[in-house]
């Protein structure tokens, strides 16, 4: 070979490889773990000295702190909100949530009934007060304000006995089993999904305009556990597919305040296959920027039948769902949220010290993927 035609292939070899790794070094770095702004958190227990305490013990530094005081016909208390606050700062903890009060409870025990109800001009009054929580968490500085909106409260059949854990008791689901029981509608009646979106949108057209202004996240918790269409007369907004019920309901708005308190284990209940189901939900809604909370609940089964389990022996892999949303840049807490029983005086709280720990050792090894 001429040394002119070697040069010249040399040249365009060398450009090549180079080319060649600079493509390999990009996707490198485009495919190169995020960096970890999750921190373990919690929503039970308040904001007591014995909880603070019990929280920082375990190395829990950031928690829903439950809700203040309610004044009647106005309110949250905004002087017990601050002293919450406070409480949290002696400890280093901070306050980051609230539990808004539209519970899981049911609406035959809500505090404020007839927003789901669809019930004017009473829910005018409710969405009211809903408003002016929102100003108090705002001028507290609590930036999220967890809730939900539901007609059925949790829904649960029994429980199930595990000899391997020390004969833990997991919360049971079986929708088989429920429908012999033959549970009577709500004072709800019967309610379609289409109605349930109304409802929901009604109060949130009014609310949203308050958080943007305060700088208050709204995260709305699924009903749990998805159901078959029409159970009990309702069909739940998230049922029966629980993924397009997830995409109907962030599409409502183009906020930055609208989102989920984002259950692994109720979104994991309506899914067939947990384990891989559940990855393409939390891309599609992280990278939205739509989960504001995690509760971090492991199961074994899905749609219609399922025990709930410790955050190591179910069927989804946490590390797995730990790595995905520090992929999509989740920034707030993940949670403990139901945990196994025990007939052991202090069995939940050896349930959540277990799963304080665990998730710190999630969060600590996702951390270790970054260096690396």
């Amino acid at each position: 070979m001429k040394r002119e035609k070697f040069i010249k292939v040399l040249t365009a070899g060398s450009v090549g490889a180079a080319t060649l790794g600079q493509t390999q070094a990009s996707a490198a770095i485009a495919a190169s773990p995020k960096k970890v702004l999750m921190n373990v958190g919690c929503q039970s227990g308040g904001t007591s000295v014995e909880n603070l305490e019990f929280k920082a013990r375990h190395g829990v530094f950031n928690i829903d702190g439950g809700a203040p005081n309610i004044i009647p016909g106005k309110g949250w208390d905004l002087d017990d909100s601050m002293r919450k606050r406070e409480a949290c700062e002696k400890y280093g903890i901070s306050l980051d949530a609230y539990h808004w009060p539209l519970a899981s409870s049911g609406i035959d025990k809500a505090v404020f009934p007839n927003i789901m109800l669809g019930k004017s001009p009473e829910r005018d009054r409710e969405i009211e007060m809903l408003q002016q929580m929102i100003e108090v968490a705002g001028k507290t500085g609590v930036k999220l304000l967890n809730y939900n909106t539901t007609i059925l409260p949790v829904l649960r059949t029994g429980r199930t006995t595990d000899p391997k854990r020390g004969n833990a008791l997991y919360s049971t689901w079986n929708y088989e089993e429920a429908l012999k029981r033959n549970d009577p509608k709500t004072i709800a009646g019967d309610v379609s999904i289409d109605a349930m979106f109304e409802r929901i949108t009604y109060f949130l057209d009014k609310c949203l305009p308050v958080a943007k202004e305060y700088k208050v996240k709204l995260g709305n918790h699924i009903a749990d556990p998805p159901t078959p269409v029409g159970y009990r007369g309702i069909t739940r907004w998230n049922s029966p597919d629980v993924f397009a019920g997830i995409k109907r309901f962030a599409q409502l708005y183009d906020s930055e305040y609208h989102g989920f308190n984002f259950c692994i284990g109720s979104i994991a209940e309506g899914l067939k296959d947990p384990k891989t189901e559940i990855m393409p939900i939390i891309k599609w809604v992280g990278d939205r920027k739509q989960i504001f909370n995690i509760h971090l609940r492991n199961i074994k089964g899905g749609w219609n039948n399922f025990q709930e389990v410790y955050p190591d022996n179910g069927d989804m892999n946490f590390l797995h769902v730990v790595r995905a949303l520090r992929d999509v840049g989740f920034d707030g807490m993940v949670m403990p949220d139901h945990v196994p029983h025990h007939a052991d005086p202090a069995g939940t709280s050896q349930a959540f010290s277990f799963s304080y720990g665990y998730i710190k050792g999630l969060i600590q090894a996702v951390t270790d993927e970054v260096k690396s």
